[in-house]
């Protein structure tokens, strides 16, 4: 007989068909309970531990497996989800895992009766589908110029965050950072809440502190103490260039032959800062801010000049003051225009905040850039304060991009399962099982927020799964997850944005079928360096 021949290396743990499958399932099931509990407005926190110290106190699910270090593949592919999730809506992290883990929990049983997994990904599929259908049937569009809307739904994304005990003040943050960010070119709508939205966290004062300025602030202070720190209506300038001498690229010999060589350089080196100082003086500005150094002599000249130089600016603040100011930035100060000043501003102040200066652009008429300054007790409040104003930011932009609503509180999840076991009978053939886990699958949203707030699960589900029962009247019945009774989502205002709810479903049906038709696992160690 012959030998067996070993093509992987000796150190290589491989796993193959049905017991990779089931492995994959359990670690996806184990990740999905790990963030179980921080589901609905009786969500519990996580404190973790990163590796360099930290403490991280949150509820966000996106955050939480950020941090959690994992070395099953079909885990690491779970985290993966909720990391997509929050770059592409910016909320519903959570739910996505926990639906995934269900949907995965619900291929077990039937893997073991030996279905094979293409069938039950057809199912799948298709159950999919009839969820879309569904969703599509009972959403309805919402007016995104209505305050009272737009506050109802916010007030619902984030009711189920740390923030939520504030009412409504996360919620204008919210809404009116967002709508100073919106432009419209044409038929194109750009929503840029990440480059144009800064969030400056400052400990210290109080929550009712927080504020969206008309306009931008960063924490720096004037370079030459006699310089102006209150200036009405300013002339902005914005340079990308030093203000200072031209230094050689390493070492620089130069060899002088008269001792008056020497001053002449100097002399050379003074004319050229002199030279910008007066390109930039003829056009009057009242500010300077450059991204680069500005030497003593340069501070000389514009201090003589009455204007404020501000020095080393980040380039992510540069383009939000360009933004809010209407300046534009300039790369060589002997090319300036007039149309590059930026007159938009209508009052330029620097002022202390606990030890730190910082600078204020305020009052700026067509701001399309803004700064949300956050105060509160201590870093930790502040972080999971932003993580929050984040996920209630990408709401708003969501809703500005598609204005349709889905009832939250698990109706919509209710609703896709109650559509699902009604057409039940059009599937043929043996994909009807897996079609009809789906259904169950899809109650865990629902069962889980009953749970976190210490409801009755059995009888509530019970109530709902009635409701339900009786059409297109009942899909808005959905749990109330701070009492844990059944409600009408129409009467209690949560609503959650349709692309959201539907990026949730697309995402978590889609994962479940690709891990399911993984049958063979290889992890190796690495070949040693020589």
């Amino acid at each position: 007989m012959n030998a067996p021949v070993m093509v992987l290396n000796a150190n290589t743990k491989r796993e193959t068909g049905r017991t990779a499958q089931l492995g994959n399932i359990q670690a996806a099931k184990s990740v999905a309970d790990i963030i179980r509990t921080t589901l609905g407005p009786r969500s519990m926190l996580k404190m973790l531990l990163d590796p360099m110290g930290g403490i991280v106190m949150t509820n966000d699910g996106n955050c939480i497996l950020r941090e959690v270090d994992v070395s099953h593949p079909a885990a690491k592919s779970m985290i993966e989800l909720s990391r997509a999730q929050d770059e592409e809506v910016g909320d519903g992290t959570t739910s996505v895992i926990i639906l995934s883990g269900e949907i995965l929990g619900a291929a077990e049983p039937l893997l073991e009766r030996n279905f094979h997994p293409t069938v039950i990904v057809r199912g799948y599929m298709r159950a999919l589908q009839t969820a879309l259908d569904t969703c599509n049937t009972i959403c309805r569009t919402i007016d995104v110029n209505n305050d009272a809307e737009m506050r109802e739904i916010v007030t619902s994304a984030i009711g189920t965050k740390f923030s939520s005990r504030w009412g409504y003040q996360m919620v204008d943050l919210a809404i009116n950072a967002v709508r100073k960010v919106v432009t419209k070119r044409g038929d194109y709508t750009e929503v840029d809440v990440k480059r144009y939205v800064r969030i400056e966290k400052i400990p210290g004062g109080e929550l009712s502190d927080c504020v969206v300025l008309d306009g931008v602030m960063f924490n720096k202070d004037v370079t030459h103490a006699k310089m102006r720190r209150r200036i009405e209506n300013p002339r902005i300038l914005l340079l990308d260039c030093p203000l200072e001498y031209k230094k050689g690229e390493s070492s620089t010999n130069v060899e002088i032959m008269n001792e008056e060589d020497f001053n002449s350089l100097l002399r050379q080196e003074e004319e050229y800062v002199e030279q910008i100082c007066a390109n930039i003086v003829a056009f009057r500005p009242d500010i300077v801010i450059t991204e680069k150094g500005v030497s003593d002599l340069a501070q000389h000249y514009f201090l003589k000049a009455g204007i404020t130089a501000f020095r080393r600016l980040r380039k992510t603040d540069q383009n939000r003051v360009a933004r809010a100011t209407g300046a534009t930035i300039v790369n060589r100060p002997d090319e300036i225009q007039e149309s590059d000043i930026g007159t938009g501003c209508g009052l330029f102040e620097v002022r202390k905040i606990g030890d730190e200066y910082f600078a204020f652009l305020e009052k700026c008429t067509d701001a399309k850039a803004c700064t949300v300054m956050l105060r509160g007790g201590t870093k930790d409040v502040l972080n999971e304060i932003e993580r929050n104003l984040q996920d209630a930011m990408q709401v708003v932009r969501n809703v500005h991009f598609d204005p349709r609503m889905l009832p939250g509180g698990g109706a919509t999840e209710l609703a896709v399962s109650t559509a699902i076991t009604r057409s039940l009978d059009t599937v043929e053939g043996i994909s009807k099982w897996p079609y009809a886990a789906i259904a169950t699958a899809l109650e865990v949203i629902p069962r889980t927020l009953a749970q976190n707030c210490g409801a009755n699960v059995i009888r509530l589900l019970t109530e709902l799964r009635t409701k339900h029962s009786q059409g297109v009247e009942g899909s808005a019945w959905g749990v109330d997850g701070t009492t844990g009774v059944a409600a009408d989502m129409n009467k209690l205002g949560i609503w959650e944005p349709y692309c959201v709810k539907t990026q949730t479903l697309k995402t978590a049906i889609e994962s479940a079928c690709l891990i399911l038709r993984i049958d063979d696992v290889v992890s190796g160690t690495r070949k040693k360096q020589a």
